[in-house]
């Protein structure tokens, strides 16, 4: 009986010191000054513009965006494109439309209404185009992600060689960040992969920076609403305590004057 109890014991332990380990090997995600956490957090219209641009120039080529229409660039709390810069955005894709009156299939420009063009036609397209990996819509991308904006901020930043005694096959990379620290897409971020309109320097980081708080205003797009709905309802709160705390003081102080 008492053998019983002492494996049952060693095996409680083992596991508990397996679980310290690998927590003591897991990284700390990297961290960045995000401008749209907090209660006050607003996205940086400059850092959303720059985040579509290398989206569109670095990420779209793989990535599809199925939940986004064009209309929504030039929405309020977004990017805020100009109506006239969202519909030549959205013009200068292709997307397939019909039958026209000869029963064929056409190709015509997107308008404000359509949805981001996808990059491939289906899952198994994506997947021969790509050596078997499924590259994931980018939507809701920073929401779906444990670890979220700062988990994707830290992949596009951790590629490195692999230490000694790793093997990679073919395709695939190594990256301190991701998990299991194996990934089938090769870097896509280099110094002056882009070069900004609006002249800012592009930088690994910087890069880095805009496209995932573009990827954090795809995935929640109310954001700033939110927040602001969060902050009227804890002034509200405020307001709402002080009236009840000086009208149950005044309540008890004329029956304090009584007895």
């Amino acid at each position: 009986m008492k053998d019983i109890f002492k494996i049952i014991y060693l095996t409680i332990l083992l596991s508990i010191t397996v679980h310290q380990v690998k927590a003591e090997e897991k990284l700390d995600l990297l961290k960045t000054d995000w401008s749209f956490k907090g209660l006050f957090g607003k996205f940086d219209r400059g850092a959303l513009q720059r985040g579509y641009q290398v989206y569109t120039e670095v990420c779209a080529s793989c990535h599809s965006m199925k939940y986004l229409s064009y209309r929504n660039l030039s929405e309020k709390g977004g990017p805020e494109f100009s109506i006239e810069q969202a519909k030549a955005i959205a013009a200068s894709f292709e997307v397939t439309d019909g039958p026209n009156d000869d029963g064929e299939m056409f190709q015509r420009p997107a308008k404000l209404s359509d949805k981001f063009v996808m990059p491939y036609g289906n899952i198994k397209e994506a997947q021969a185009a790509n050596g078997g990996a499924y590259p994931p819509d980018m939507s809701v991308l920073a929401k779906a992600r444990s670890g979220g904006v700062d988990y994707i901020y830290s992949v596009l930043l951790g590629y490195e060689d692999p230490p000694s005694g790793v093997t990679l096959d073919d395709g695939v990379y190594y990256n301190k960040y991701m998990y299991g620290n194996k990934i089938k897409m090769s870097q896509p971020l280099y110094d002056g992969s882009v070069e900004y309109s609006d002249g800012t320097e592009a930088t690994e980081e910087q890069m880095a920076k805009d496209v995932v708080t573009f990827l954090m205003w795809t995935a929640e797009p109310h954001l700033e609403a939110r927040h602001k709905m969060g902050f009227k309802a804890i002034l509200y709160l405020i307001v709402l305590t002080i009236l009840v705390y000086f009208s149950m003081k005044k309540i008890w102080s004329r029956i304090e004057s009584k007895v």
